[in-house]
């Protein structure tokens, strides 16, 4: 029962994450049906709409679509900051045993994909895109996990989801190290300044969220105006945010028995409203469970919704809208080049380094995840869908043809990935039920 409660909030976390699969998947489908229809003009229109401000010392106007990829993303990639951060500290990826096995598959998931894109490329303005099938899109890959339902095991999705965050982490680096524009040092300096100040006040155990928010406002805005990508600003501010309550668990316990007895001397007739004395012991109920909750978790559990329900639709609506017959033309050597990247380079990438891993007794895989499982999951990670547009987007932002080209490739690859690891975990599994008993996973065959 106890190992039950420990991992229901993973539980809670791949429901949403399937949820927000799905909200992607017709997202997706709505961009394209519109970018593709007899009313085009209006989603190009609508997404190239520029919003800002200008002034005579300062100017801040994109294109709508650019407030997307480079304002809207920059929550989604704090939120992933938030849960890099927890799953180091306190997660699945806190000790050295832990992070081996999904470390190991995010390497091979990682350098087998660049390099057969580097091998198979021949056109030297399309090799910028590199970085495009390096990571794992968690919503849609764990939304065909949970259609399995009870044919996989809980530690599977665990060790897609950690292999996911390492991806989304190299991601992160080839982001802010090759798809920077040149920088600007002196507002770079400052940002990392302020950034550093805000380190130490949460290091010292000084943290005030709203605080916390402006700072990451002018972060952002100095690196985007420094030439460094904003949306890294949103990751570099999660890691500022502290793990730790202010009080004890034996000191809020006291507190909060000490409140609801006050309360209960306070109720000596039931009216419909509360008395003034009892309006403040809820005050001060508030403020000690304020004091109480991680700020991390808080925030993480705050965001979720918004992420997966808001800010990643709308990523989708604005960048999976593509013109399948563009005036330019499109790249199929480009379109080819991704899709077997995604399908082959993953799928290869992660199981290949699994196995020898394994084999050489480096990591440990849990006995419950069997080869085929492995492998499954392996092709599940070439749905590379919004980490791959999004780096496809930066790659190559001067030239329209290879982002629709890029597109396509990323869609049809993720598509074919999709298919293919469903397929291989619905058909070479076990149907069983997988329980967790005494904190060890079993296995009940139905048959």
């Amino acid at each position: 029962m106890k190992k039950e409660k420990l991992l229901s909030p993973f539980q809670r976390f791949v429901n949403l994450q399937s949820s927000s699969g799905i909200l992607l998947l017709v997202a997706t489908i709505i961009a394209l049906v519109w970018a593709n229809s007899p009313f085009s003009e209006s989603y190009q229109y609508i997404w190239d709409y520029e919003v800002g401000f200008i002034s005579d010392s300062f100017e801040l106007k994109k294109p709508l679509i650019l407030w997307v990829n480079d304002g809207l993303m920059a929550i989604f990639f704090f939120l992933i900051g938030l849960e890099i951060k927890r799953e180091f500290l306190i997660g699945e990826l806190n000790t050295t045993k832990k992070i081996m096995f999904p470390l190991f598959g995010a390497i091979g998931g990682i350098i087998l994909p660049v390099l057969i894109y580097i091998v198979l490329n021949q056109n030297p303005e399309t090799l910028k895109g590199w970085g495009i099938p390096m990571a794992t899109d968690i919503a849609f890959s764990l939304a065909i996990l949970t259609v399995l339902g009870n044919r996989v095991p809980l530690s599977l999705k665990i060790f897609l989801t950690a292999f996911a965050i390492v991806d989304d982490l190299g991601a992160v680096l080839v982001i802010a190290i090759f798809y920077s524009d040149s920088l600007n040092y002196v507002l770079l300096g400052s940002a990392l300044a302020i950034l550093a100040l805000i380190y130490l006040l949460s290091h010292i155990g000084i943290y005030f969220k709203y605080l916390t928010l402006f700072t990451g406002f002018v972060i952002w805005l100095l690196f985007l105006k420094a030439g460094l990508h904003p949306t890294l600003a949103g990751i570099l501010m999660a890691f500022a945010v502290p793990v730790r309550q202010k009080i004890h668990t034996h000191e809020f316990t006291k507190q909060l028995d000490s409140i609801v007895g006050e309360i209960r001397q306070s109720t000596i007739l039931q009216k419909p409203v509360l008395s003034v004395e009892q309006l403040h012991l809820i005050d001060d109920l508030e403020d000690w469970s304020d004091d109480y909750r991680s700020p991390l978790q808080h925030l993480e559990h705050k965001l979720h919704n918004w992420v997966a329900y808001l800010v990643l639709p709308i990523f989708a609506l604005a960048n999976a809208g593509v013109a399948l017959s563009t005036d330019g033309g499109l790249e199929t050597a480009l379109i080819v080049n991704i899709v077997i990247c995604l399908i082959l380079g993953k799928s290869i990438g992660i199981s290949t380094v699994i196995f020898l891993a394994r084999k050489f007794k480096i990591i440990d895989v849990p006995s419950d995840i069997t080869n085929k499982q492995i492998v499954g999951v392996s092709f599940l990670a070439g749905i590379g869908f919004t980490m791959a547009i999004f780096i496809a987007s930066l790659a190559f932002i001067n030239s329209p043809e290879y982002i629709d080209s890029a597109k396509i490739g990323i869609l049809i690859g993720s598509f074919l990935s999709a298919i293919i690891g469903f397929s291989i975990l619905r058909f070479n599994t076990v149907k069983g039920k997988f329980t967790h008993i005494s904190g060890i996973v079993k296995n009940e065959n139905s048959n």
